[in-house]
């Protein structure tokens, strides 16, 4: 899992890489910079070892800072959220039960380690400097029916396919996050929503919020929020967890085997062939590579660094799984060490609890790991600052990450003044675009789903914002929509700017 990632000095064209990728995989995501230098990635650390803090309101943290909106700033611990308000999350009539699965929660294995969050933070750290890309994909949420091993594997293999595609287009490494093992939580815009039953009757019932919380099925009784779905949510977690290090760490990451990351449904495609193309250009790289001496058979050739994150919705499944890293407890005893949150490499915290007020920001604040913020055109300048402020006070570089989910007829009128604003203010972040959460609409079989032309001028329209500004943290990532195999796209009317005509898809067929 910490691995390095295999990296080309090769440039081919950006342009085409990218629609190739867009092409070939479009359900997960790309990301699109300038090649700007090649980075030297320093090698992995060792997994720490963490320990469990035994009380639900373990002893505070010591955080560095001054105590923005009204956060002490030597008071946190990893259940300090539970005095301020919190959105989103669920009523458990049984808090009883509730109490007995944190403790249960508490004494499982983390999932994840903090020598993987060092090395992911590094990594974004150099990301946010032009030396890399950020690739970050899978579903929109997780669920317990759609479980299996070769669905895991299908999703990494498309991150690996498209990670491989950028590489050779821009010369750059890819950081890999899947968006896995642990997106389960669903924030919802209402308490209920309208169900239309077999019979064809609608009815009224309380909201489905994922299935770590309570289950997509249409009864009353199965809407209310079941506390035991969180240890089941845990255990499936860690089976992902244990079959992506399999497949990172036993070959599957092989370059090798590339010509066998192309999905089925792509195989016979035009943008199958398109990737066959370019697999056979960088097999014949391998092949001279291999002529002139260096040694293919281990190391970068062979793994690739995998990570995961998911947003930071159920404070108590993720307080649950907060540890403390033994190997910076100080040693006089005169303070606790650092704390993560082992639920996931990254965690972010959404639009509708990125609150300055809200208790996600207040548990996040107090967490080691590199972090992510969604942020839409309601965000004002001060108040993203602000919030900068409580999340990164040391304006440490690779801890936050911006996520812009904005809508495409948003994008271009209050981006460029969010962007002014962090510039102004020196703060160190890496930036994303989520195209695709901002540009719901409703279908008339009642489903949600979003056009894809609303997408890549979302797209544009983000480039556009950087390249007036001469930014150099071009990220973008996408996620499934429904009816894939029936969107077509004839033509984006907008056109970028000549150095970033990655975006340009004029006549693509997205057909089955």
């Amino acid at each position: 899992m910490a691995q390095r990632v295999p990296g080309t000095t090769s440039m081919g064209s950006l342009s085409r890489a990218v629609v190739v990728a867009a092409l070939v995989a479009p359900a997960m995501g790309f990301v699109t910079r300038p090649a700007l230098r090649t980075i030297h990635r320093r090698a992995a650390q060792p997994l720490s070892m963490v320990s469990t803090p035994d009380k639900t309101s373990a002893s505070p943290a010591n955080i560095d800072s001054d105590s923005p909106a009204g956060m002490a700033g030597d008071s946190w611990h990893p259940g300090s959220w539970r005095d301020y308000r919190c959105e989103q999350l669920p009523e458990y009539p049984d808090k009883s039960a509730v109490e007995e699965v944190e403790a249960e929660l508490r004494k499982c294995a983390p999932l994840t380690f903090a020598g993987e969050m060092r090395e992911l933070q590094a990594q974004l750290a150099e990301a946010q400097k032009g030396n890399g890309f950020l690739l970050m994909g899978g579903d929109c949420a997780e669920s317990f029916d759609e479980f299996s091993t070769d669905h895991i594997r299908d999703t990494m293999r498309v991150i690996l396919q498209m990670a491989l595609v950028i590489t050779y287009g821009s010369g750059q490494p890819v950081i890999k996050i899947g968006r896995m093992a642990g997106q389960f939580a669903k924030p919802r815009s209402s308490p209920t929503e309208k169900v239309t039953m077999e019979d064809g009757s609608v009815v009224d019932l309380p909201s489905y919020k994922g299935d770590n919380i309570n289950l997509d099925i249409p009864t009353a009784e199965a809407r209310i929020p079941n506390p035991a779905l969180m240890l089941r949510a845990y255990h499936q977690c860690a089976q992902t967890l244990n079959i992506l290090r399999a497949f990172v760490g036993g070959g599957y990451a092989d370059l090798s085997r590339l010509q066998e990351w192309n999905l089925d449904f792509v195989k016979k495609s035009p943008s199958g062939s398109k990737y066959r193309m370019l697999s056979n250009k960088i097999e014949e790289a391998m092949r001279f590579i291999r002529a002139i001496g260096i040694d293919t058979s281990s190391g970068p050739f062979k793994t690739t660094s995998f990570y995961t994150a998911h947003e930071c919705l159920l404070l108590q499944y993720e307080q649950a799984l907060t540890r403390e890293d033994s190997t910076t407890v100080r040693p006089d005893s005169t303070g606790p060490g650092n704390y993560y949150g082992c639920s996931a490499n990254m965690l972010w915290i959404g639009e509708r609890t990125r609150q300055l007020d809200c208790g996600h920001l207040q548990y996040v604040r107090g967490l080691k790991n590199p972090l992510g913020v969604k942020i839409s055109n309601k965000c004002e300048n001060d108040e993203l600052i602000e919030l900068l402020d409580i999340i990164n006070p040391d304006n440490i570089p690779g801890r936050v990450t911006l996520i812009i989910r904005m809508g495409n007829e948003n994008i271009r009128d209050h981006l460029p003044r969010l962007v002014k604003a962090v510039e102004d203010a020196g703060k160190n972040v890496l930036w994303i675009s989520d195209p695709v959460h901002g540009n719901t609409i409703t279908a008339a079989n009642g489903k949600k789903t979003r056009p894809v032309a609303r997408i890549m001028d979302e797209i544009n329209g983000f480039f556009e914002v950087h390249y007036l500004r001469q930014e150099r943290q071009y990220n973008t990532f996408l996620y499934k929509w429904p009816f894939f195999k029936t969107l077509r796209i004839h033509g984006i009317k907008r056109k970028p700017y000549k150095p970033y005509m990655i975006l340009k898809a004029y006549n693509l067929n997205f057909k089955s």
